[in-house]
């Protein structure tokens, strides 16, 4: 295992919505964060695990163009510019040129819209979410901005075809979770004094959702989603922790904004 891994987190966009909309038979409103983890790898360089929302949508006026119309409302998105992960980044010291890898768990509109600062970096995606992100299912259409990744097909893209040792030095796992969306996955982070930790990433939106085995009306096959909720189930029983991208309590318990995990 490599070590002198470290993961911050940043919140690349509140959204304030519906908890029915997150998890089936909720009620009430919830502010839940759009986490885009970034980890530095000591040979590999800095990794981010998602990239947030487009910078557009900062603005209500393109947001209506770049989403399309009522999107940015319905998600209760009050996204700042400073918010969008190339600052985020400036902010804690980096280059945009620094971030050499960026996987995606899933290609959903609050995890794609930074593709665009990264043209250099290797994308790592499962190929079955590449594809279906071209061309997802009518009833899914929302949650799939093509206005993220039309300009990608440039990029270098690794389409992973399940689980994977990224680096084959036991230092970061993507393991296949998918039901969310059809080629999700997850991530699992060896830290030398943490210990392993998992990044569900939509997996589940809420970690009472997960704990109760509850979908979101949003999933795309929830059959197939209560199985990953099975494999998160025996990492967790194993002793390594589970921290979902959407849940308010996961992002305020793990060390953010330069803060570090190691």
């Amino acid at each position: 295992m490599a070590t002198g891994l470290r993961v911050t987190v940043v919140d690349c966009g509140p959204l304030n919505v519906d908890r029915g909309i997150l998890m089936t038979g909720a009620s009430g409103k919830v502010e839940v964060p759009s986490s885009v983890w970034i980890i530095e790898h000591p040979k590999k360089g800095v990794i981010l695990f998602d990239t947030g929302i487009n910078y557009n949508v900062a603005d209500p006026e393109a947001a209506e163009k770049y989403w399309g119309p009522g999107i940015r409302d319905a998600f209760g998105c009050n996204l700042t510019r400073d918010q969008v992960i190339d600052r985020q980044l400036v902010k804690l010291g980096y280059k945009l040129d620094d971030v050499k890898y960026v996987v995606l768990s899933h290609m959903h509109l609050d995890h794609t819209g930074g593709m665009c600062h990264f043209p250099n970096a290797t994308f790592v995606v499962q190929k079955s979410e590449l594809r279906y992100a071209w061309w997802p299912d009518a009833w899914l259409n929302l949650v799939y901005c093509l206005n993220d990744y039309k300009d990608t097909r440039g990029y270098n893209f690794l389409q992973l075809n399940g689980d994977v040792d990224l680096f084959q030095d036991g230092s970061i796992q993507l393991i296949t979770t998918p039901g969310h969306t059809p080629g999700h996955q997850a991530m699992i982070v060896r830290l030398e004094n943490r210990g392993p930790i998992c990044l569900g990433a939509d997996t589940s939106h809420l970690k009472e959702a997960y704990q109760n085995m509850a979908p979101m009306p949003y999933d795309w096959n929830t059959e197939v989603l209560s199985d990953s909720y099975t494999k998160l189930r025996v990492l967790e029983n194993s002793g390594i922790p589970i921290y979902f991208s959407h849940d308010p309590k996961d992002f305020a318990e793990f060390p953010s904004n330069g803060e570090w995990a190691d």
